[in-house]
């Protein structure tokens, strides 16, 4: 049955994407109606993740995001952790590869919404690049949400952080918010099957401003090892009150 709903949701997926993107695209004209249509994406995919596969979400630390700018970095388990937060915060601008741009129809949308785009391969070029469309985005008060893993990893995997995050917070002053989760139990980063249950989202408290970037950087991996332990172990991460959604070498990182 699993398998059966794994399959269902796939055509699901596939199909509610490209009907979304071809609206968009005809009738979005300027970048708020992209990001009111990435918004009402998002609610389908996840409107159908809950119905057709039984996966839901609880958020936890709401209080810890501002009502403006941020610098938001959540660990990176799933494919889910690159749609829920399109419903989680105003105005995200997602640092992502710069390869989703050229995707049919949906890699022009991530253009037109204002996402920032990073060319991996381009090194110290890439990361002014980064610093700079990320600092213009945080002066338009928006939401940036990047993955320091850079890649999705499984629950538990020990992966290296990338600094892009550090140089974007040395820059705009923004403190970092790291996010633990644990949706990679219900959707694996290669998985095709999605397993039944709740996933949990824990928004951490920010980190200090002002640390050198090898501080940060441990911080960082320190919260997340901390967050998951806490999330997998029944505990709670802090002493937030959380609420379940109302239905929802050096290189810069960016969504796989």
């Amino acid at each position: 049955m699993t398998l059966l709903r794994s399959l269902a949701f796939s055509v699901w997926l596939y199909c509610a994407t490209a009907v979304v993107s071809l609206r968009v695209t005809l009738l979005a004209h300027d970048r708020p109606a992209v990001v009111a249509g990435a918004k009402l994406w998002a609610r389908v995919m996840l409107a159908g993740l809950r119905r057709i596969c039984g996966i839901d979400y609880v958020v936890t630390g709401r209080e810890h995001l501002p009502a403006g700018a941020a610098l938001i970095a959540p660990m990176h388990q799933s494919a889910f952790d690159t749609i829920v937060w399109l419903l989680l915060v105003p105005d995200c601008a997602y640092v992502l590869k710069r390869e989703l741009t050229r995707l049919p129809l949906f890699g022009r949308l991530l253009v037109r919404g204002g996402q920032i785009p990073v060319d991996r391969n381009a090194g110290a070029a890439a990361m002014r690049d980064l610093i700079r469309r990320a600092a213009a985005a945080a002066a338009a008060g928006r939401q940036i949400l990047i993955f320091p893993e850079g890649t999705r990893a499984a629950p538990g995997e020990p992966i290296r952080l990338h600094p892009g995050v550090a140089a974007i917070a040395a820059r705009t002053g923004l403190p970092i918010i790291p996010v633990a989760t644990d949706s990679g139990h219900f959707w694996g980063r290669r998985s095709f099957r999605k397993r039944p249950g709740t996933i949990r989202i824990a928004i951490l408290p920010p980190l200090p401003v002002g640390l050198p970037r090898a501080a940060v950087m441990a911080r960082l991996e320190q919260a997340y090892a901390e967050g998951y332990a806490a999330l997998r172990g029944g505990k709670a991460v802090d002493n937030s009150v959380g609420d379940v959604h109302p239905e929802p070498p050096n290189q810069p990182s960016g969504l796989s």
